[in-house]
């Protein structure tokens, strides 16, 4: 395992690369406001097993890579998805296994879309189709506004009742709140097929708060969301050549269903339907997603 701080036009990006590099190289990228470390251990470790180079990197304004004063100088999801093709350039990678959770699914797919060269194969988890307009469709969940036809499928009410208490309380105003806020979300992401182990969760958020430099310049990835707020093009996923893996848990609480819309837009895509899992990517699963990435990149 070696990390390296890279330039992503004046912001440090962290990294962390495990395994040969001889190997066929698998980029993890993690969702909005997360960090690499989400990506677990043993899911890690279990592709590095399976004969592949790993990266997982922080996005900028997460864990250990620079924060932005973004009132100074704002950015969009554009310029996140341009960190994640910096990381390649740094480590001298013209392509690779693009794997995706969540947002970062979601930039997989437009790169895949708009630089297919760089995408041996693609691989989402847990994403909403590009051009689908998830933003809007969570915001009127949140708002209680009906969502127009042919929308989206809206999040739970379970995620609707945590983020609309989230938005009407204080922020977090010391290192033990903030971590009880950080399980307070995961217990809700978890889904509600299997138990939430607390004490694991609990470990994460301590993780996960001990290297942000600033944990609450996460919450910028929010504000890159309405810098550029159409950056997504519509119709464009039946253009994506790539080999495309498509997982969801049968308990998404976030963006239920989306993964069915993506595989089917897609050609040949493939769905994995992972039982009991909700949005986050839980180490309990990690044998069969190593398993599902390790047959896919192979293909």
């Amino acid at each position: 395992m070696q990390t390296n701080l890279i330039d992503s036009d004046g912001v440090e990006i962290w990294t962390e690369e495990f395994g040969d590099a001889a190997h066929p190289p698998i980029l993890l990228v993690a969702g909005s406001g997360a960090q690499g470390v989400t990506w677990p251990d043993e899911l890690v470790g279990r592709l590095v097993a399976g004969g592949r180079r790993v990266i997982r990197y922080d996005h900028r304004d997460t864990g250990r890579s620079g924060t932005v004063d973004f009132d100074a100088h704002p950015y969009s999801w554009l310029d996140i998805k341009d960190d994640m093709l910096r990381v390649m350039d740094a480590y001298g990678l013209e392509s690779v296994h693009l794997v995706g959770h969540s947002a970062g699914g979601l930039i997989g797919q437009l790169v895949a879309v708009e630089q297919p060269e760089r995408v041996r194969t693609l691989t989402v988890v847990g994403a909403s189709p590009l051009g689908g307009g998830e933003g809007q469709v969570i915001m009127r969940a949140l708002m209680g506004e009906p969502q127009p036809e042919g929308s989206l499928p809206p999040p739970t009410p379970e995620f609707v009742a945590h983020f609309r208490a989230v938005i009407a309380s204080p922020p977090p105003a010391s290192r033990g709140e903030e971590i009880d806020a950080l399980i307070a979300e995961a217990r809700v992401m978890n889904g509600t097929a299997l138990p939430f182990d607390e004490d694991a969760e609990r470990r994460l958020a301590e993780r996960v708060h001990e290297r942000a430099r600033d944990l609450g310049a996460a919450m910028n990835h929010r504000r890159a969301g309405q810098t550029a707020p159409d950056f997504e093009p519509v119709g464009a996923l039946p253009r994506i050549k790539a080999p495309t893996l498509v997982v969801e848990g049968t308990h998404e609480p976030a963006k239920p269903g989306h993964g069915a819309l993506i595989a089917e837009q897609i050609p040949d895509a493939e769905l994995l339907m992972v039982q009991d899992m909700g949005h986050m990517i839980a180490p309990r699963f990690a044998d069969e997603l190593a398993a599902a990435i390790l047959t896919h990149t192979a293909r």
